[in-house]
């Protein structure tokens, strides 16, 4: 009978299911480019733990070309990139409850057609452990885990 949580089985989850067959870290998928490391710009934002979009999240938020100046109206991926992090930075802040994973709104000129108005989306962002256990975020839109 086990009387105590470190005799659980589950601390050890080796134990349980074996060894990993293949594993894939943070710093491979950022390496991969899954991941986009936005720490540098996000520590400006006023977070103290590594932050990276997912590609998804990148892709529909951040990235924006000299042509889509252009086509649609101008901006760059620096003045995206801070919205994101920015308003991720105020949701955090709102987290009183000190969830793992919450949403927030962003608002963005959608890539890819003539539209020059900024919609709103829906980014969420979710605290977890990293490579070594240490604390990260990740960046992602809705449905991505």
């Amino acid at each position: 009978m086990l009387t105590t949580a470190t005799e659980s089985p589950l601390n050890n989850l080796a134990e349980v299911f074996g060894q990993p067959i293949h594993t894939y870290t943070r710093a491979q998928a950022i390496e991969d480019g899954m991941l986009v490391d936005v720490s540098e710009m996000a520590r400006e934002a006023g977070f103290g733990v590594a932050v990276a979009l997912s590609r998804a999240a990148w892709l529909d938020c951040v990235e924006w070309t000299d042509a889509d100046s252009r086509r649609q109206t101008l901006q760059d991926q620096s003045g995206r990139l801070w919205d994101v992090v920015h308003m991720a930075s105020l949701a955090a802040r709102r987290n009183p409850r000190g969830e793992e994973r919450i949403a927030f709104p962003v608002y963005r000129v959608p890539r890819g057609g003539r539209g020059v108005r900024p919609l709103p989306t829906t980014m969420q962002m979710q605290i977890g452990p990293g490579d070594e256990g240490e604390p990260v975020i990740t960046i992602m839109m809705p449905g991505e885990d």
